[in-house]
């Protein structure tokens, strides 16, 4: 039997890069699969195929994250049509270089409706509704620990996921439910593309690894952490970054 066989598995902002890769590897252990999304349904619909003809289970919902009813909405649709949610990953953000000089109320309010407005809602309905003994698994990013320019306010966000998962795994624990957060390096997709290339060639150089992540490489620490592998791990913040934070 897989490991996660007959969970099930919401993953926000899931219609590409990386949500998309974890969605898979997760189908792929044996959970059945939400595909989130808050614009492309199509690029859903793709994913959730990919996962059909591997032999998967899953399905898509869309739901912007930073609205508490349609959040309430995707439970419902995951509860009709697999049961109750056993897995949470909140991959969905909000990114957008701005320098401190330049950066708006609006892009403001946006980053910090989606990253940290988000996941508190994620995180509470979750505490609500999911089974007990459940998984939360929320995205941080090294830019909360090795800031760089034009990056402070998205650094900022992720401070605060980091934060919130530690105050989520204490008010969580008396019902099992695990939290704990991915400290995510620079991966190859479309949010990054924004990203000078220059920034990117320097970031991938000073990883032990000496290269930038693919998605694929994010889906095995969310799948072990989503696993009764780690039932004794709570609170925690795990670093999939190449080595970045240890330079």
């Amino acid at each position: 039997m897989s490991r996660l066989e007959q969970k099930v598995a919401i993953v926000t902002g899931s219609s590409r890069g990386i949500g998309a890769a974890v969605a898979r590897r997760l189908a792929a252990e044996g959970a059945r699969v939400v595909v989130n999304y808050a614009q492309s349904s199509e690029a859903a619909e793709n994913v959730v195929r990919s996962i059909q003809a591997a032999g998967g289970q899953a399905i898509s919902c869309r739901a912007d994250v930073a609205d508490e009813a349609q959040m309430q909405a995707l439970f419902d649709t995951t509860r009709q049509h697999f049961g109750p949610v056993d897995i949470l990953v909140n991959n969905a953000a909000a990114q957008a270089p701005a320098s401190l000089d330049t950066l708006d109320r609006a892009l403001f309010q946006r980053l910090v409706d989606v990253n940290i407005w988000g996941l508190i809602v994620g995180c509470r309905l979750a505490g609500r509704l999911m089974s007990d003994r459940g998984r939360i698994i929320n995205f941080s990013s090294v830019s909360a620990h090795k800031n760089i320019a034009w990056d402070g306010m998205y650094a900022a966000t992720k401070a605060a996921v980091e934060s919130l998962t530690r105050t989520a795994a204490i008010e969580f624990a008396p019902r099992g439910i695990t939290v704990n957060a991915l400290i995510i390096g620079l991966v190859a997709t479309d949010m990054v593309s924004d990203v000078p290339l220059k920034v990117r060639r320097t970031i991938a150089s000073q990883t032990l690894l000496d290269k930038v992540g693919r998605p694929e490489d994010i889906g095995g620490s969310v799948a072990f952490l989503a696993s009764e592998d780690a039932r004794w791990v709570t609170g925690q913040t795990l670093g999939v970054n190449g080595g970045y934070l240890m330079k």
